[in-house]
């Protein structure tokens, strides 16, 4: 999928996940709603850093650029080297390793644990840079007409509002890890989502997406999961604009009412 029903999938994914939540007894305080929003909707991005076209590779200038080819690098060497005899020979690391729940769940991983021991400019980082991707996302149009220095200030102010909203008493830093030392510790929650979000919707497209890797499924390792043939469409096609985004607005807000009460 291209990078707007990207990032509305994983917004639409957390607001799912707080009604979820609404339901289990454990309610996100509005200001955890809000933020995992549009981490999700960032992180929702964040797979495709191993392609030179993508908003992500693009969104930072030649820091994300850079990072792009050393993440292509690291994607490709790493494809080569754990391929079986099934998997096809291939150039450049689009859609293998980024693209797996084993990366979903390290990056995560990585965010929880900088947000709980980096203090409070950790955070801030943490959601500057999936802010700036949310605005990317969710706003593509008006981000890619305004400079990128604009595009950045916008998330700069708003990580800094938002994370002084969650610091404030019942705004959501300690929401559902309660412990000492375990503010914010949830926060790698909307990141693991985000890049599982992006990999079911890369499936659903004509390539699918080896999120299995590294477990082997026949005499493939990188085996590209996805629905029949019949059922999958091309990135950008009508499907994704006219039938998936808008199902993603749809089911973003009745998740959001339902994780407010307000249904």
């Amino acid at each position: 999928m291209m990078g707007p029903a990207h990032s509305l999938s994983g917004a639409a994914a957390w607001l799912g996940a707080g009604a979820v939540a609404a339901g289990l007894g454990h309610p996100m305080p509005w200001p955890v709603l809000v933020v995992g929003a549009l981490v999700c909707a960032g992180a929702a991005l964040a797979p495709d850093l191993d392609h030179k076209a993508a908003t992500i590779s693009r969104a930072f200038g030649p820091f994300s650029r850079g990072l792009c080819e050393v993440v292509d690098k690291l994607s490709s060497a790493v494809y080569q080297a754990t391929r079986k005899p099934g998997d096809k020979r291939r150039t450049g690391g689009h859609r293998t390793l980024t693209h797996t729940w084993l990366w979903a769940v390290l990056i995560g991983g990585g965010t929880s644990l900088l947000a709980t021991t980096g203090g409070r400019w950790a955070v801030l980082a943490v959601l500057f840079v999936h802010l700036v991707l949310a605005v990317e996302g969710l706003l593509w149009r008006a981000a890619r007409v305004s400079s990128d220095v604009l595009v950045w200030l916008l998330g700069a102010t708003s990580a800094w509002i938002l994370a002084g909203l969650l610091d404030e008493p019942g705004g959501g830093a300690g929401w559902l890890f309660t412990g000492p030392g375990q503010e914010y510790l949830w926060l790698g929650l909307p990141v693991v989502l985000g890049a599982l979000v992006h990999d079911i919707g890369d499936a659903l497209t004509v390539s699918g997406c080896p999120v299995l890797w590294p477990i082997p499924v026949g005499n493939k390792r990188w085996y590209p999961v996805g629905p029949p043939r019949g059922m999958r469409f091309r990135a950008g096609s009508w499907v994704e604009l006219k039938v998936l985004m808008p199902a993603f607005m749809l089911l973003g807000g009745v998740g959001a009412a339902a994780a407010l009460n307000f249904i």
